[in-house]
């Protein structure tokens, strides 16, 4: 699948293919520079690459090149990672910058956006979960629909930030990748870093808590709103968990919706 592009493009394969469910990867070299061609196998995938060239490199990486199935990009070069300094003691410094990323991700284009879904469409999954499940799958439903109906900054949303969707680019910074299709209020994207499930300490409530305060005040979006947007998602992410078959994942996220119920006053 990559030869095409390897032929078209110029570029020489600079390490081991990645292969992902919804996409293949392979690390390149483009005139010199190191870059990753991605070859997207389903829809989703596809679009998230017209909202990544719609970003022109700025909080998000540069592309190089985009045709049909196929996306050429800046590749991840620096040392850091957000997932380790989550897990190392630098938990607060990591919600910085990637709530300094989603800023910048948000921020007005002049070009028009790609088509994307809304949100009131991306949370299709929950309703259904919430008349089978009831409980807090039903309060996260509740307080979804609330947000939905009253949603304020709407942008360009990433829908799917978490530790290892914000890379460390080197010189040009801590720049998104794999962004999904949606638009909406902003503050869906800053919930999605409370209920990281690769994270092993998302369900700690000390952590919780103390994450709920750093990103409420580095995303200016309030504790209270932000409680309610995460209480929304967790519901959500559980729910496509189980639409996968992955209970355990999604009793990570119903166990950070409890948390938000409990912060909230409920």
């Amino acid at each position: 699948m990559f030869e095409p592009y390897l032929t078209e493009w110029n570029l020489t394969p600079d390490g081991e293919a990645i292969h992902t469910p919804g996409s293949d990867l392979l690390p390149v070299r483009f005139d010199g520079l190191p870059a990753m061609l991605k070859v997207a196998r389903d829809s989703e995938e596809k679009v998230g690459a017209q909202v990544m060239r719609w970003w022109d490199g700025d909080g998000a990486a540069r592309v190089y090149r985009l045709e049909s199935d196929a996306l050429l990009m800046e590749r991840a070069t620096g040392p850091g990672s957000l997932m380790r300094m989550a897990l190392g003691g630098c938990d607060d410094e990591a919600s910085r910058i990637a709530c300094a990323t989603i800023a910048r991700l948000h921020a007005p284009r002049p070009a028009p956006a790609p088509e994307l879904v809304t949100l009131e469409e991306w949370f299709r999954s929950l309703w259904p979960a919430a008349r089978r499940q009831g409980g807090l799958f039903g309060e996260a439903a509740g307080v979804a629909r609330e947000l939905l109906g009253s949603q304020r900054d709407v942008v360009v949303l990433h829908g799917d930030i978490h530790h290892e969707n914000v890379l460390d680019f080197g010189e040009r910074g801590w720049l998104a990748i794999d962004p999904k299709r949606v638009i909406g209020d902003r503050g869906y994207d800053y919930a999605n870093l409370i209920c990281n499930p690769e994270l092993a300490t998302v369900v700690q409530p000390a952590r919780f808590a103390r994450q709920i305060e750093v990103i409420a005040e580095a995303s200016s979006l309030g504790r209270q709103r932000l409680l309610r947007w995460v209480l929304a998602y967790a519901g959500l992410s559980a729910a496509w968990f189980l639409e996968d078959g992955d209970a355990e994942s999604a009793e990570s996220d119903m166990r950070v919706a409890r948390l938000a119920v409990e912060a909230l006053g409920g």
